[in-house]
């Protein structure tokens, strides 16, 4: 893979000299760079290359969210969050979302709202995930992955956020897109 360059009139860029990709599994490739720092030394980043991702704020009819708690083997525990899930190769980012939403809850939307885009690791992954707010949902069935498990439930605006702050709610992209659609849900009341 290319090593990544920034932009050279930022004077905190840093030049690629070099990459080597380290491991290159079915979701992450870790990649080592040797790069120029700003004040002409040399190091190396090690980081992790990610297709990227989508997180769907959906919304229904009466105003409740659409949540999902799911199991999280790197923790170990099931974590309350919003649909959310990878990009394939060549998929435009609002036909992952909603793929994302249909699979998981079983609802599809006719109306969807770019909010943003976040990147949930910078100091080790390229990842970003792009924020869609979804309304106007239909419940039409899930589509689970095989080996996928989930449990899919609603919270009213106030008892997400509520959710956020008493620690039920810990996942970053839910909280980020939270963050930005809070605004918009609001305003809609």
């Amino acid at each position: 893979m290319k090593p990544r360059t920034g932009d050279p009139s930022d004077p905190l860029s840093e030049t690629a000299l070099e990459g080597e990709l380290m491991f290159d599994g079915a979701l992450l490739k870790v990649q080592c760079d040797r790069v120029r720092l700003p004040n002409g030394r040399e190091a190396r980043r090690e980081y992790i290359r990610h297709p990227g991702a989508v997180v769907v704020v959906a919304s229904l009819p009466d105003g409740r969210l659409v949540f999902e708690r799911q199991f999280r083997y790197p923790l170990g525990r099931a974590f309350l969050e919003l649909p959310a899930g990878k990009i394939d190769p060549g998929e435009p980012v609002l036909a992952c979302a909603q793929r994302e939403l249909r699979e998981e809850t079983g609802y599809t939307a006719c109306e969807w709202e770019h909010l943003g885009v976040m990147h949930p690791c910078i100091g080790y992954s390229d990842e970003r995930i792009e924020i869609f707010l979804a309304r106007g949902l239909e419940a039409v069935g899930h589509e689970w992955d095989e080996g996928e498990f989930l449990e899919v439930l609603s919270l009213a605006v106030d008892e997400a956020e509520a959710a956020v702050h008493d620690g039920r709610i810990t996942d970053g992209k839910t909280i980020s897109a939270l963050f930005l659609a809070l605004p918009v849900l609001r305003a809609s009341r």
